[in-house]
């Protein structure tokens, strides 16, 4: 088997006029989270202004989120272990097994739950309107302010982490 170079014919192009010490560079990230007994955890990814993507696991049975949106992004969940059970507004549920996704526009009332016995693992990918204002806001269904890290927002505040268990 011939070992094929998939280099760009651009890299290294005398001619090219970008300066590209003036451009962003790729962020790589890897999808690895320590698994869980109790509570939940989110991590950052990758991130820039309009774009963030968390790897997110809850313990069995747990959840989070009272029902809530966000009206300064878009966003999507990715199951990657696990089930997780997503409510609406208006009584309906959506229950998602592994790579399987739901995407919730800006302004889009919903919770979700890990419904399974064993932990959930998810990929949650935003689209930020920061020229909306905060991005990580979230109203209730009173449009009060919620914030994401208290007992309001049903978040457990226990997190028991699974001893040499990682989703990988």
């Amino acid at each position: 088997m011939t070992e094929t170079s998939h280099r760009p014919v651009e890299l290294g192009d005398p001619t090219a006029s970008v300066d590209f010490d003036k451009t962003p560079p790729p962020a790589r990230f890897r999808l690895r989270a320590q698994l869980l007994d109790a509570g939940s955890e989110s991590r950052m990814l990758a991130e820039t202004d309009n774009l963030q993507m968390k790897i997110r696991v809850y313990a069995a049975h747990e959840g989070e989120n009272a029902m809530h949106a966000h009206h300064n992004q878009d966003h999507s969940f990715v199951v990657l272990q696990g089930q997780a059970r997503f409510y609406g507004p208006r009584g309906e549920t959506w229950d998602l097994g592994r790579n399987e996704g739901i995407m919730l526009p800006e302004g889009t009332y919903y919770c979700f739950e890990n419904f399974g016995d064993d932990p959930l693992v998810v990929m949650r990918i935003a689209a930020m309107m920061p020229e909306k204002g905060d991005p990580e806001a979230r109203l209730g269904v009173r449009e009060q302010q919620i914030d994401a890290h208290t007992a309001e927002n049903r978040r457990p505040q226990k997190i028991v982490r699974r001893e040499g268990a990682f989703y990988e």
